[in-house]
C-alpha cells in the first residue's frame, strides 16, 4: 500500500512506529490514530467533509457506532493520513441489531428515531436528521430497585463467540499490511453502564445510601466483562497489540465520584479485569479511556495496570499536557489530546489549530510515550479547514 504521509526511516511500519513509541522511546514520526475505538473517531458529516478536502471519492461510509453516528475511516484515507492503526469492534449495541424505529413525543409532537437495545435501554434520535442518540430510558430506572431485580434483568449475552466471528482474519490482514490492531471492549464502563441501566441519579443515590446494593450491579457488570474477554482473548491475544476498555469519572473541573468512593467501590472490579486481560494477553498494551479531570485517579489507574491513558482532556481542570507529561510520563503513555476538540477545533481558526497542536505535541511527545488523536471524536460541526490544519500540523506540510 502506498504510503501518502512519508518517513525519515523507509520501511517503518504503522505497528513498530506505535510500538516504539509505547515503549517510551521516540520512533521515526508519531504514531497516528484515527477511529481505531469509539472515543478516538470522526462523525459521518465531519468525514464525508474530510474525504471531499482530500480529493477523495465520494462514499457511504460505514457506521463504526451508530449510536455516537462515527465512521469506519476507509482505506484510500487511511492511506492517504498515514494512519498507523486498526480497530476491532467486536459486535455491541452500538453497531448490532440497530433497528430505528420513528416515535412522535406525545407532549411536544417532535419526530424521533427509537432504538430499544439489548440491554433494555431505549435511545431516541431527533428525525429526519439528529447527529447522534441519546439515552432516554434506563431499564431499571425506579425507586425501590432490589438487587433480584438486578440478578432477573435480561443481561445480554457478552461470552457468545458470535460477537467476534472474522475479527482474527481481519487482525491478520491489518498486521499484514503493517498496522498495529486495537481491539475494544464490548460495552461501555462498569460505573458507566451502571448509569445506563439504572439511571444516573439513581445509581449515584445507591452509591452513597446502600453501596451493597450498588455493588450488585458492579459484579453483574464485571463478570460480563470478564466472559466476553475470556472467550474473546484466547482466540485473539496473540494478533491483538493494544486492548481498549474505558470508563467516566471526570467532570470538566473534578470528578462525578470522590477518589475514595472509586477506590471503595470501582477499583476492585476494573483491577480484576485488568488482571484478567493481563494473564490471557501479557503482550498487549492497556488503553483506558475517562473522560475529564482524572488528575487524582491516574495513581489508581496505574496502579491497577493502565498502561495508556486517552484522551488527555487538556482543557479540563489539572489536566495541562506537560505537568501530566512530567509526573507521569515515566510509566503511562498518552493517546489523544492533541487539539482542544470543545473550543479550539470547532470555533478557532486554522491558525489556531496548528499553534494548540503544536504547544501539545511539544509538552506530550518528547521521549516517545505519545500517540495523535483528538480529545475524544470529531464531531459533525467542526469545519474541515480546521481538521486539515490538524492534520497538517503533524505533517509539518499542506495535505
Amino acid at each position: 500500500m502506498e504510503s501518502f504521509f512519508p518517513s525519515p526511516f523507509p520501511g517503518v511500519t504503522g505497528r513498530e512506529r506505535l510500538l516504539t513509541a509505547l515503549a517510551h522511546r521516540e520512533p521515526d514520526r508519531i504514531p497516528l490514530d484515527l477511529g481505531s475505538t469509539q472515543v478516538t473517531g470522526i462523525h459521518v458529516i465531519a468525514y464525508q467533509k474530510l474525504r471531499q478536502a482530500l480529493g477523495l471519492p465520494a462514499v457511504k461510509a460505514q457506521p463504526y457506532d451508530s449510536i455516537q453516528g462515527l465512521a469506519i475511516p476507509d482505506e484510500d484515507l487511511i492511506a492517504r493520513l498515514g494512519v498507523d492503526v486498526r480497530g476491532m469492534n467486536p459486535l455491541n449495541s452500538h453497531n448490532w441489531k440497530v433497528i430505528e424505529t420513528e416515535i412522535q413525543d406525545e407532549k411536544s409532537g417532535e419526530l424521533y428515531w427509537s432504538y430499544h437495545d439489548e440491554w433494555g435501554i431505549t435511545h431516541r434520535k431527533p428525525r429526519p436528521d439528529g447527529l447522534y442518540f441519546s439515552l432516554w430510558q434506563a431499564p431499571l430506572d425506579k425507586p425501590e430497585l432490589t438487587s433480584q431485580d438486578i440478578l432477573n434483568h435480561a443481561w445480554p449475552r457478552m461470552d457468545d463467540p458470535q460477537r467476534i466471528a472474522g475479527l482474527r482474519e481481519k487482525a491478520e490482514a491489518y498486521r499484514a499490511a503493517g498496522y498495529a490492531v486495537v481491539l475494544k471492549d464490548p460495552f461501555a464502563g462498569i460505573f458507566e453502564m451502571a448509569q445506563r441501566i439504572v439511571g444516573m441519579e439513581n445509581l449515584l443515590m445507591m452509591m452513597a445510601s446502600d453501596a451493597a446494593l450498588a455493588g450488585v450491579l458492579f459484579d453483574r457488570l464485571t463478570e460480563l466483562k470478564l466472559g466476553f474477554w475470556d472467550m474473546a482473548l484466547p482466540r485473539l491475544g496473540d494478533v491483538v497489540d493494544v486492548i481498549s476498555l474505558a470508563d467516566d469519572y471526570g467532570t470538566q473541573v473534578s470528578q462525578i465520584i470522590s477518589p475514595r468512593m472509586f477506590r471503595q467501590q470501582i477499583k476492585p472490579k476494573w483491577q480484576a479485569v485488568f488482571d484478567r486481560v493481563r494473564t490471557l494477553a501479557p503482550h498487549a498494551r492497556r488503553f483506558f479511556h475517562s473522560c475529564g479531570n482524572v488528575r487524582p485517579l491516574i495513581p489508581d489507574f496505574i496502579e491497577i495496570g493502565v498502561e495508556i491513558l486517552n484522551p488527555v482532556h487538556i482543557r479540563a481542570t489539572g489536566m495541562e499536557p506537560a505537568a501530566l507529561k512530567r509526573d507521569f510520563g515515566d510509566v503511562l503513555s498518552f493517546w489523544g489530546g492533541a487539539v482542544d476538540t470543545q473550543g479550539v477545533l470547532p470555533y478557532g481558526t486554522p491558525q489556531e489549530v496548528r499553534d494548540d497542536v503544536k504547544r501539545n505535541l511539544e509538552a506530550l511527545a518528547p521521549g516517545g510515550g505519545y500517540v495523535f488523536n483528538t480529545v475524544h471524536n470529531i464531531q459533525a460541526d467542526v469545519p474541515v479547514e480546521n481538521i486539515m490544519a490538524m492534520y497538517e500540523a503533524l505533517l509539518g506540510r499542506t495535505l
